[in-house]
């Protein structure tokens, strides 16, 4: 992904951020990482069958959110929202996704992700 990133996103300064907090991790640190945002994408799974408006998937929401901001960059409504069409929109991310959280998985994370931005921008 990071090529592809790179190419996508390389001039804008969320992808500046991200090079600086990847800064001198080590290849081990940032698999624990990827391994972590994997997690939340089981917990996502766990609950795939429940509406996604429902405080777990909202909670998850947040959750992925914040640990994008913590890790990578910082983690606008914006940003969350393109990212959950991303994650539903086919290719590897719903591949990985859905591997990881069963199949569906990448589609009700988008959907909660709506629901949650949606949320955040009436507030």
């Amino acid at each position: 992904y990071a090529a592809q990133a790179k190419a996508s996103w390389g001039s804008t300064p969320e992808y500046h951020e991200y090079e600086e907090k990847s800064k001198g991790r080590t290849v081990d640190q940032q698999q624990k990482i990827n391994v972590q945002l994997m997690n939340i994408f089981k917990e996502f799974g766990a609950i795939r069958s429940e509406d996604p408006k429902a405080e777990k998937a909202q909670t998850l929401a947040k959750k992925l959110q914040s640990f994008i901001t913590e890790h990578f960059y910082t983690c606008t409504d914006e940003i969350l929202l393109s990212l959950g069409r991303m994650y539903a929109g086919g290719g590897e991310f719903t591949t990985n996704i859905d591997s990881a959280g069963g199949e569906g998985t990448a589609e009700f994370a988008h959907k909660a992700i709506e629901v949650y931005c949606e949320k955040q921008n009436l507030m």
